[in-house]
Parts: structure tokens; sequence; C-alpha cells
């Protein structure tokens, strides 16, 4: 006789979510993911205070940056992993629009529970959403300029973005100081968007607009004592390899003496051991060496009676960036001199930033590398300052690269929105839905946008709406006045690379969480008492 109860086939701890359970489960964690992060949208965004705790306690980080923000949260459920895992790679690939991307693919999925609500098949509202996908593209792409082949239109332009870029952040008090400094920095690397030549260096004290640019490179160290602090025509052996003379070099060694003159014998062969290692460095064609490593006293004071500059601790992100500024090269053995490459520069010489003290070199072979000081009141304005110039710096490159570029404001929301609408209503069956649908979740952009400057949305973002049924294609969001306002005019310009990049990864999330119809949780690993004798 068969028993008709239910056969469970998984584990004892395993769980499964079924069909309409499983979906509400996606939906509901992507939109709390949404929710989250939509009040720092817009100019007038608020900020997040992250509280570290365990490794990180007490930390605190003051930001609106959507990546950091959801990088430092941990999230329990699939599809808010999905969109905390696209939130970094739009990070990393473009730089900004982290908060938007995040945005746009939780109101997509809103506005896809609603569709499902009508009995619309999955299936069926994701071929609607491709499809609006390709025509938001396609409006965004007719819609966007090209300067590239006039430099002060072009130079303009990426100022107006990093303008754009900063009046979301903890800069936006001081946008025209940072967008210039910004501007000035990307535009010294030549094209070539190489932002490892564009170092930041954080030196608490003064106020925002205390901080600079300076041409050449800064290293936050200082040189062995009775060494020279100034030098010309440097030439630099960049090195990763130990200078301390008081560890034995096999792991685990023991060495048994009978008396204390065996000591002296030890301490006096490792110290032939450490000189040889000095005489072969300075066989190098060089006067400066900086390594990676700690630089004991014996070592040190081998240096300075040979007139040689040496630089210790100099962190892996510091000498990699050195070699790549200098040409030189990162070595540890150091038996070939004529095999090494070693860096060069016209001048190291010490300078005074507040109450540090950094080693600056000048004239760099990589005539695009500069470093950016940035100066503030504390840890936590400066760490947010360093973070939204980051993301400036990373959109302006970017904009270098692809140099088409669109107007802000909610502007290409409502033109790719307004693009879906009139195909939508072209498209028979329930396709059209979905693609009313993703128009909708677009015009939701520019309505948090108003809502978080407290402003009336359903109001401005009509009036939008209406402007952009009209054919006038440049009208968005004047959120300093909380009106409509011309964005030529008001010279808020976005990239083009950033926009194309967050509808397409929204809709792509989007798609994925909407595919989802089963949650599969394994069971997790139990671990067994070893009962073995010791």
């Amino acid at each position: 006789m068969v028993s008709l109860n239910p056969v469970r086939i998984l584990k004892q701890e395993a769980d499964e979510e079924k069909a309409e359970v499983a979906r509400l489960s996606s939906f509901v964690g992507a939109m709390a993911i949404g929710d989250l992060v939509k009040s720092t949208l817009g100019p007038k965004g608020m900020d997040k205070i992250l509280w570290g705790v365990g490794r990180n306690e007490g930390v605190v980080e003051v930001t609106n940056d959507g990546a950091t923000i959801l990088r430092a949260v941990g999230v329990d459920n699939p599809a808010a992993k999905v969109l905390v895992e696209m939130s970094r790679v739009q990070d990393d690939e473009v730089g900004d629009g982290t908060t938007s991307v995040t945005v746009l693919a939780s109101e997509l999925i809103r506005e896809a529970e609603r569709l499902v609500d009508m009995r619309i098949h999955p299936q069926t509202i994701i071929a609607g959403y491709r499809k609006a996908t390709e025509i938001a593209r396609k409006a965004l792409e007719d819609a966007a300029i090209d300067h590239s082949t006039d430099p002060a239109k072009f130079r303009e332009d990426l100022m107006n973005i990093a303008r754009t870029t900063l009046s979301s952040k903890i800069l936006s008090q001081h946008k025209d100081f940072f967008s210039n400094l910004a501007v000035e920095a990307v535009l010294r690397l030549k094209g070539s968007g190489n932002l490892d030549a564009i170092q930041i260096i954080k030196i608490q004290g003064g106020h925002l607009e205390d901080s600079f640019l300076d041409q050449g490179f800064l290293l936050n160290k200082k040189p062995g004592m009775h060494q020279p602090k100034r030098v010309e025509n440097a030439k630099i052996l960049i090195a990763n390899t130990p200078m301390d003379t008081d560890k034995i070099k096999v792991f685990g060694s023991r060495v048994k003496v009978d008396n204390v003159a065996k000591v002296a014998e030890i301490e006096l062969a490792e110290k032939e051991k450490m000189k040889e290692k000095v005489d072969m460095i300075c066989k190098h064609d060089m006067n400066v060496f900086i390594n990676r490593q700690l630089i004991y006293n014996y070592p040190e004071q081998l240096f300075a009676d040979r007139g040689v500059m040496a630089i210790e601790h100099a962190d892996f992100d510091g000498i990699e960036r050195l070699a790549l500024v200098t040409g030189g090269e990162i070595v540890s053995t150091f038996g070939n001199p004529e095999l090494v490459k070693i860096g060069k520069c016209d001048l190291i010489e010490q300078i005074q930033i507040g109450e540090e003290t950094l080693l600056k070199f000048s004239g760099v072979p990589l005539g695009e590398a500069c470093s950016v000081v940035l100066r503030g009141a504390t840890e936590q304005i400066i760490g947010e300052a360093d973070r939204s110039l980051h993301d400036a710096l990373c959109v302006l490159t970017s904009t270098v690269k692809e140099p088409r570029t669109v107007y802000g404001g909610g502007c290409s929301e409502m033109v790719m929105a307004e693009a879906i609408s009139k195909e939508a209503a072209k498209t028979p069956g329930k396709e059209s839905h979905a693609m009313e649908s993703f128009a909708a979740a677009l015009r939701q952009l520019p309505s948090i946008i108003a809502e978080n400057g407290g402003y009336d949305s359903a109001q401005l973002v009509s009036e939008l709406k209406a402007l952009h049924a009209l054919g006038k294609n440049t009208q968005g969001l004047d959120m300093y006045q909380g009106q409509v306002g011309d964005m030529v005019e008001l010279g808020i310009t976005e990239s083009y690379s950033v926009k194309r990049q967050v509808v397409i990864q929204a809709a792509e999330a989007a798609e994925m969480i909407l595919r989802v119809d089963d949650i599969l949780k394994a069971a997790p690993r139990k671990r067994e008492q070893d009962r073995s004798h010791c």
C-alpha cells in the first residue's frame, strides 16, 4: 500500500520555498533594499551613519554612497544580495550611480509584483521589460550629446558632470572648487584613464577648501636618521626585502650556545650578512632606497654613511604606485644590478602639510601623476570627501573614454519613459503592460529625488511628463528652486555611460529576480566531534 504522506527528499535542516512564497520572498527582499537607500538619492538626499561591530567595533562612517551603505549592511535575503552585488559592480564599472541602479531595480520589482497580481506570467513581464530596455537604450543614445571635438565645450561638460556628481555628496557646498580639482587631475591623465596615477592623501585639520592638487607624487614617510633630506636627480631603487638583523631566517630554528661570546659571534655574523646585503644594494646605480618592509638601525646607519636616502615601511599600495610613476620596478633580490629598472625623478624633498611631514617627488617620468591632498575637520568628513571625489574621478575618466553626455535632473529618465510609453501604445498583448510598468519605474526616480527635497513630487513629475509629451526634451527638476527647469541653462549634465549602465544593470537584475520560482537553502555542514586521542 502506498503512503500518501509527503516524501521529504531534502536533509533535515535544509529548507525550500516554492512558487508564490519564493517569489514573494524575493520581491520583498529586493524592495526592502531599495527602500533602505532611496532616501539618499539626489542633491537633497540624506546621509546614513554606519556603525561598526565585531572586528570594526566603534568605527563610524557617515555616507550617502549607495555601494558603501550596501557593502556594510549584512543581508540574509538572496534577492537582496543580488542588488547589493549589482551596486558593487556599478561602483567598479563606472564609479557612480550605485544608488540609482539599486532604486531603479527595486522599483522594477515593485511594478512586476503588481503585474504578477494581475495574473500576468513572469516570462511575459520579462519579454516586455526586454523590449522596454532596448527602447530606453535607443532613446538615451539619441538624446546623448558629443562635444569631444571642441576642447572648451568638452571641458565645460566635464565640469558640469563633476558638479552634478558632487551635488549629492558632502562636497556639494564646495562643488565648484572640487569639480575644478577633479577635472584638472583627470585631464592630466591625457585620456589614459589610469586612476592609479592620481593619489589621494587624507590629512586631518583645516577645512575642506584647504585641499589642493599637487603635481608630482607624495609619500607619507620620512627618511632615516642622518640621511639626506633632499636629493636632486634621484635614482630610486624600490624593494620589498627584509632589512632586519635580529631574526634568524629559518622558521622554528633554535640555537643553543654555551657562553655569551658565542651569542656575540652570531650577532656579528648577522651584521656581516646585512653589511653584504647593503653592499649589494649600493652596487646599483641609485641614491635613494625605498623598502616595503622595515629597515633596522644598523642598515639605516650603513645607508647614511654612504649618503643614500633610505625610506622604510612604504606600504604596498605606496610602492606600487611609486614604481608606476617613477618608471622603476619592485625588486626582492640584488644579485643582477644590470637587469633592474631604476626609477627616476628630478627632486625629492620634505614638505610640511598641517602637522604631517611628507616626501614630495617632483619631475617624475609619468607626467600625468599627481596627488590630491584632502583636508577636513574629522576622519568621517575626510573619508566621505575621499569617496565623493573618487566617484567624481571615476565618472570623469569614463566620460573621457566615452565622451557623450546626457541631461540630469530626471530629464533622461523622462525621455526614456516617454519613448517607452509611445511604443507600448502600439504594442498588442500583455507585454504592453510590462512596458508601461518599466516607464512608470523610470518616472519614479525623479519622483523620489523630488520627495527627498521635501517638494510635491506628484505635481513636479506630472508637469515634467506634460512638457516631455510636448517635445521639450531638456526639462528636468531644479532641486534648488523646487520647480521644473531647463537642464541646458542649469548645466545639469551626466555621463551617458553611467546612465546607460544604470538602466541595463537594473533591468538585468530585475529579470534575474523575476525568473525565480524556488529558493533552496542548503543544510549547514555539521561539525563532527573529534574523539581521537591527543
